[in-house]
């Protein structure tokens, strides 16, 4: 693996040679071209040098610009994965932002500690739901409750928060068929059975349907491929969406944060958890699987995993404020990339760049 990795470095090092000397000898003849259509002088190398990088500080630096902010008060959001961690934090603050709050749980039943955290509130803003996503009774029963506990059902339901997410990692040779199902029988189909269940109240209030999508909805990794099988189609039907509800006065949001695993530890596997995972994806796999990939391979492949569960925001308020944003807003972005700079670069890359370029740089 050595040389590869040293091609690589010398491919990341000559491209990114190759940008510099392009802005460093294309920026000051686009400049130059535009001070001459405006009938100003023509700047030098430098004066282009200070231009960039002062509209990209600018950029940095600059607060969101306000787009109109919606009154709280009065208006009802429904949020799914509230049992811990991510889902909890966002109920607790939509709550202390003015909302009346319907916060799907999945272990409300069992008594689940994160119900138990948000029924403890006493408030009658805050109203916990049993939720299984997966379940089409509970869907329906859960839409139904909304209906019966929303103060004005003429006015309708505000926002809906697609937040409940399921996550495994595996090769594709090692990962089982039920596996990709299991993921995407939340991840997909539970975001479409819980939307088309509400858009009849959220079109009534012409509200928000925010879908918390993630890095890999709209790139592939390796050992990755069951989240981004389900990510990818959730990106598609939030478009999709968007489309069709942009003439109800409908707006649809994407969240796609990167990696919060840091942030979310409980939600985060935990070292244990990932042995284990890791020795069934090997002891499960066929006799030609094992002999052609290697135990040595294979350990590499899941060394990276480990990394990444473990790394990332260790703050989940950007998340937070982007969710709220895309609620609050009068004019809500399309979406949110809430990510690191190394991922949101990576995303740009891997989307816009030639296939067998982005390849080389990052496979």
């Amino acid at each position: 693996m050595a040389p590869l990795s040293a091609f690589r470095v010398c491919l990341l090092v000559s491209f990114s040679a190759f940008v510099t000397v392009s802005l460093g000898f294309g920026l000051p003849a686009l400049l130059n071209a535009v001070m001459g259509l405006l009938g100003l002088p023509e700047a030098n190398a430098s004066e282009c040098v200070v231009v960039c990088y002062l509209l990209f500080a600018l950029y940095v630096a600059t607060p969101r610009i306000p787009r109109g902010l919606v009154e709280a008060t009065g208006k009802a959001v429904f949020i799914t994965g509230c049992d811990n961690d991510f889902g909890l934090a966002l109920a607790q603050h939509l709550h202390k932002l003015g909302f009346t709050v319907f916060a799907g749980c999945l272990l409300k039943d069992k008594g689940g500690e994160g119900a138990k955290v948000l029924e403890e509130f006493h408030s009658e803003r805050m109203k916990v739901v049993q939720l299984d996503v997966r379940s089409e009774d509970q869907v329906n029963s859960a839409a139904q409750f909304v209906r019966d506990n929303l103060k004005d059902s003429q006015r309708g339901l505000w926002a809906l928060v697609n937040n409940a997410d399921v996550s495994t990692f595996g090769g594709v040779e090692f990962t089982s068929v039920e596996a990709y199902k299991e993921v995407s029988e939340v991840n997909l189909w539970g975001t479409i059975r819980v939307t088309k269940a509400l858009l009849p109240l959220i079109r009534r209030a012409k509200g928000r349907v925010v879908n918390v999508s993630g890095l890999y909805s709209r790139m592939g990794n390796i050992a990755q491929s069951p989240v981004c099988v389900s990510k990818y189609g959730l990106e598609a039907f939030s478009d999709c969406l968007r489309y069709e509800m942009k003439s109800w006065g409908v707006k649809v949001s994407v969240i796609e944060p990167g990696n919060f695993a840091a942030a979310c530890a409980a939600g985060s596997p935990s070292r244990e958890v990932l042995a284990s995972t890791a020795n069934k994806l090997w002891g499960e796999a066929s006799q030609d699987v094992r002999e052609d990939y290697g135990k040595g391979r294979f350990d590499q492949i899941m060394t990276l995993i480990r990394s990444q569960c473990n790394g990332g925001h260790k703050d989940a308020s950007p998340m937070l404020d982007d969710i709220a944003d895309a609620i609050t807003s009068k004019r809500p972005y399309t979406r949110y990339n809430t990510m690191e700079p190394y991922w949101w670069i990576r995303v740009q890359l891997m989307t816009h760049l030639p296939a067998a370029l982005s390849d080389l740089l990052y496979f």
